[in-house]
């Protein structure tokens, strides 16, 4: 997935200027998400503009996507441009906490595909060390500043490395959110797991909890993920 570019069904993905390139990381969490009764929809750090993408083709919510590294907006913006949602997003070229502090729009969906290497040694490139680690926005950012923005009943999403799932959940726990789905993605049957989807919400709720498996012992793409994703990749029908 190094490419300049990265096709979908229903729209095209170009990254020459981003950071980080398409993964499954963000497919996942854009093809997760519950979209069901959103209006309003906000994507923290949107790098190329994939979930906010995949969020606009499933749903008719109005979404707004933040992004502070200024050479990724510009692949973003080109992508929303192109795409046959382009009405219904909304690009800020802005860092999180200044915008969570001038903007009074209460959402109904947050999304984040954090940084995350949090422990492991900062790249030579700014760029990418911003978008790989918690240079510029840190977990607790997200949480507390998620909290600001969402509805009462609003929702936040992420997907996080799995060893972090405990802290994480911790420190939305204390803002006062309440864990309400949980799926654990192993990236091949018979191997650990390696990623954790998350969803909180402001409301009290029971948790849903699950597992995905990515990759079958014949290395082939499990069912499931298959069925969660076959709206996006070409492949999958």
């Amino acid at each position: 997935m190094s490419n300049n570019w990265f096709q979908f069904k229903k729209f095209r993905i170009d990254q020459e200027n981003s950071a980080l390139k398409v993964g499954t990381d963000g497919v996942l969490l854009g093809a997760w998400c519950e979209t069901s009764g959103t209006q309003h929809i906000l994507d923290i750090g949107t790098g190329t503009g994939l979930i906010a993408l995949m969020l606009a083709q499933r749903s008719n919510a109005m979404i707004a996507a933040i992004e502070i590294d200024k050479e990724t907006c510009n692949d973003a913006i080109q992508n929303f441009r192109n795409s046959s949602w382009a009405d219904r997003l909304t690009l800020y070229s802005d860092d999180f906490n200044v915008f969570q502090e001038s903007h009074a729009q209460q959402y109904d969906l947050i999304v984040s595909n954090p940084p995350f290497f949090r422990k492991s040694l900062r790249s030579a490139e700014m760029a990418s060390s911003i978008a790989r680690h918690d240079v510029s926005l840190s977990f607790q950012q997200i949480i507390a500043g998620s909290k600001k923005l969402l509805n009462e009943v609003g929702r936040l999403a992420v997907i996080l490395p799995f060893e972090v799932l405990d802290d994480f959940r911790e420190m939305a726990r204390l803002e006062g959110f309440y864990l309400s789905r949980k799926t654990v993605v192993v990236p091949k049957i018979g191997k650990p797991p390696k990623r954790v989807l998350l969803e909180f919400s402001c409301a009290a709720a029971y948790p849903e909890i699950s597992e995905l498996v990515i990759l079958c012992g014949n290395d082939q793409y499990a069912d499931k993920f298959k069925e969660m994703t076959k709206e996006f990749y070409l492949n999958f029908t």
